[in-house]
Parts: structure tokens; sequence; C-alpha cells
């Protein structure tokens, strides 16, 4: 039986200025198991990035705990690998420079680090761009980049901020295809924040629907679709539907709240 990976509980988030507070989220309750793939899904505006910088310890919650590791979270750590839409990428460093950062950093011996860094160009096949700089790389090299550099710190769970989102549609499924290869290898835990409903079905063993503002769960679904998914099946498309609608929900009622607003002003 897998052990609890990440605990959230309790937790709200509040975000105040000089002349109001926002909830971005209220009463979280989510207990994520080793090696689970998870989605976070719902409109802009839900608390899936507030949530997810939250269990990276980027931003803590007002009240509640998390719990990652076995430990509390009050800072970053290398437990916890962030994988961004923007890359985040140092552009004066080759492809295996960035790659290796993290782990000089951490003081591991130059002979280990080349070990570690061609096993990762191999496996994420950039072998024959080690030398190029970010500059010369399409968007999806840039992010199997970005992702190859956090497989480099062996962290056991693995956040995802929309990291395809900004990709061709091509683009996007190789790489999903190839996360999937990577988990399945590897088995890590994986917390993915993404808006694509389809995306979602086809990467996830589970996905959270969150609310609109103040963001809650909504909806707490296990998939229990063999992998790989095939998007035009009925069984992924009642799926999407079923999804769908409750995003679209949440998103009506967003449109509702900014009407009311736009009223008063």
């Amino acid at each position: 039986m897998n052990t609890t990976h990440i605990s959230i509980q309790g937790v709200n988030k509040v975000f105040r200025t000089a002349d109001k507070e926002v909830v971005a989220l209220r009463d979280i309750q989510l207990t994520i198991p080793e090696g689970q793939f998870v989605c976070l899904l719902g409109p802009s505006g839900c608390g899936k990035s507030t949530l997810l910088n939250a269990v990276a310890g980027f931003s803590l919650p007002t009240s509640g705990t998390i719990i990652a590791n076995g430990l509390p979270v009050n800072e970053p750590g290398p437990d916890r690998g962030m994988v961004f839409q923007e890359y985040a990428l140092f552009p004066w460093m080759t492809v295996e420079q960035n790659i290796g950062f993290g782990l000089e950093i951490k003081g591991m011996p130059a002979a280990e680090i080349a070990r570690r860094v061609a096993q990762l160009l191999d496996m994420l096949g950039l072998t024959d761009f080690r030398q190029r700089f970010p500059k010369d790389l399409s968007g999806g090299m840039r992010q199997r980049v970005a992702i190859a550099r956090v497989l480099a710190l062996d962290s056991p769970i693995m956040l995802m901020d929309e990291p395809f989102g900004a990709l061709d549609a091509l683009t996007r499924r190789n790489l999903q295809d190839e996360l999937l290869r990577i988990w399945s290898e590897l088995k890590k835990t994986i917390l993915f924040v993404t808006h694509s409903i389809e995306e979602a079905i086809y990467l996830a063993d589970r996905i959270i629907v969150m609310t609109y503002r103040p963001g809650t769960v909504k909806k707490d679904l296990l998939i229990d679709l063999p992998r790989l998914r095939d998007p035009s099946a009925p069984e992924f498309n009642a799926l999407k539907r079923e999804l769908g609608q409750l995003v679209m929900e949440e998103q009506q009622r967003h449109h509702h709240d900014e009407m009311k607003m736009a009223a008063v002003d």
C-alpha cells in the first residue's frame, strides 16, 4: 500500500491589500499517495497555482498545514522539484550546464555530475543539443531541459505549473508521452496544474477540480482508464463531458461575479 506523500489539511490562503482581502483558497483537504499522478484542474482564478506554490514552499498558507515526505512545508526544498511554464533556464549556460547546475550547488563530485547529466540527456533526447544555449532551442526542447534539470536533483515529488501550456499541440502531446514514460520509470509523485480538460484526463491517475475563488475542492475524481489513453475513445469523451460541465459551472460563476462587480462600479 502506498504511503502518503503529500498531505494538505485545512489550508486557507488570503491575500490582503490596503483596502480589501481576497480569499484564494478555503479549507483545502487533500491526501496524495506516493507515486500518484494528480492534476489540479479549473478555470483561471480558482487557486490552482496558489495551491501548487504553497506545496512548493514559495508562498505559505494563511492557515492549515502541508506535509511533504513526512515533514512540514515551511520553505522550498530539494524534495520538491518545480517545473514552470516559462522554462526558467539560465540563458548564459548550455543545455548540459543548465541540467547540472543544481548538482554543482549541492557539491556533487564532477564525475558524478557528468554521469548524471549524460543519463538525463539520453533519457530526454537532448544528447545532440548538449552544447546549445536556450535561445537556440525550440519551446519544446527548452521544456525538456527544464524537466531534466528537476530530474537531476532526484526530487521524489515533481510540481508542474502548466508546463506545456505555451506549446503547440503536437509538441505538447509528445512531451505528455515523454512525461508519462519518465513517471512510469522513476515512480515520482506528480502534482500538475492545467486548465486543459483533455490534458488532465490524458495524464492523471486522479483529477482535482477546483471551484472559482475561493478555491475549494469541487470534485475529486479517480481516472480508471488504461494508458496510453485514446482521446477519441467513448470513455475518454464521457469523462471530458463530465469534467467540462464542472469547469463550465465555475467559469459561469466567475462571469456572473464579474458582471455584478461591473454593475456596482
